[in-house]
């Protein structure tokens, strides 16, 4: 089987709208050779390209034609290329934590990886650099508390804080959010322990 057509039946294989980055196909040869059967598989038309590095199987609907991938789908694939890890931005972790309702203008996700923007259509991505420990739990919900404090900051995270995250995520998320508090700063550590603290004497 040539390169083109291990490639070729790899795309019809992947789920229909879920992004992968160009690095999912390199064992089946050069970058050079596997570029070129992506950019084959795009004019046919059995993948599309919503920005560069990023492949998908055409997800369509009969109403509005191909849908595109969600903004953080594509961040990930695009950390997945070089290995680094992707998380919501703290305003939209705040308002699915229920802390606010405005919805953020514009895509913004922490990466782990460089800072970098990237057009999706005719929306602008960004991707911006935080530390490490700040994408701790990145991908469950732990992660979006965790995100949503570090957002919130030290002036408005109290008790309360924690006793409104902790009616919001399920009993193993808030003990994974827990597990964390060694590498919390000072003011998020106390919080939560204060929380605890008042659980056991309640």
């Amino acid at each position: 089987m040539s390169i083109m057509e291990k490639i070729t039946l790899k795309a019809r294989l992947l789920p229909e709208g879920q992004p992968v980055s160009a690095k999912a196909f390199m064992a089946f040869g050069s970058r050079a050779s596997v570029d070129q059967a992506l950019s084959r598989l795009v004019k046919a038309g059995i993948l599309s390209r919503p920005t560069r590095g990023v492949y998908v199987r055409p997800k369509r609907s009969d109403y509005v034609g191909e849908v595109p991938p969600a903004p953080l789908q594509i961040a990930q694939a695009i950390a997945a290329e070089s290995g680094h890890t992707v998380q919501i931005h703290g305003a939209e972790a705040a308002r699915r934590m229920g802390f606010s309702t405005q919805v953020p203008t514009r895509p913004v996700f922490y990466t782990s990886g460089p800072s970098r923007s990237f057009r999706l259509g005719a929306m602008e991505v960004s991707l911006k650099h935080v530390a490490p420990r700040k994408l701790a739990l990145a991908g469950r919900p732990a992660g979006i508390a965790l995100t949503a404090l570090w957002y919130l900051g030290k002036e408005h995270v109290t008790t309360e804080t924690i006793e409104h995250i902790h009616s919001r995520l399920a009993p193993e998320e808030f003990e994974a959010l827990c597990a964390e508090v060694p590498a919390m700063p000072g003011w998020m550590h106390d919080a939560i322990l204060e929380y605890m603290g008042r659980l056991q004497h309640a």
